[in-house]
């Protein structure tokens, strides 16, 4: 087990960064796999400002 320092690597050690680094290419091209289609850019950018906008709202 290498140990990482926070300069290095968000993760404690390399064995955590790898799993993380598996489970996020396993996220995406699961995604890249579906056929159906995924949220246009300025649909999705509109949810996010509403959401933005809400927080600075409250």
């Amino acid at each position: 087990m290498t140990k990482l320092t926070p300069i290095e690597s968000e993760f404690a050690t390399t064995e955590e960064a790898e799993a993380y680094d598996a489970w996020f290419r396993t996220k995406v091209e699961a995604r890249m796999a579906k056929k159906t289609p995924g949220i246009p850019h300025d649909v999705a950018m509109a949810r996010m400002q509403k959401i933005i906008d809400r927080r600075k709202q409250a």
